[in-house]
């Protein structure tokens, strides 16, 4: 198991903070119905942003920050799995795309 000293591990961090953070958000949109999970949205909102700041302690901002377009795939999957919104090829297509911008932009030699 890696370290939080690892090659990678500050792109890790910024890959869970992603999750993180659009955890939150789907907490968020649950949250216009009950405090309790807006409540939860906050706190996962908040440890998705101190992970960030560990990642970025970690790893170069160029490299490290373009990870956070794993929220947008991970918004995608929540919306499609719990709140009934339809998963369209052009979607997919459209993080596909992004990952592979990603992959190109965090790549560092």
């Amino acid at each position: 198991m890696a370290t939080l000293t690892g090659r990678h591990a500050g792109k890790w961090l910024m890959a869970l903070s992603a999750f993180m953070t659009a955890t939150g958000q789907l907490f968020w949109k649950w949250g216009t119905s009950g405090l309790l999970y807006l409540a939860i949205g906050f706190l996962c909102y908040g440890i998705g942003a101190l992970l960030m700041l560990k990642a970025f302690a970690l790893e170069k901002l160029s490299v490290a920050y373009p990870l956070m377009c794993i929220s947008y795939a991970v918004a995608l999957v929540y919306g499609d799995l719990f709140l009934g919104e339809d998963l369209t090829w052009k979607k997919s297509a459209a993080i596909a795309l992004l990952g592979l911008g990603v992959t190109l932009t965090s790549y560092d030699d």
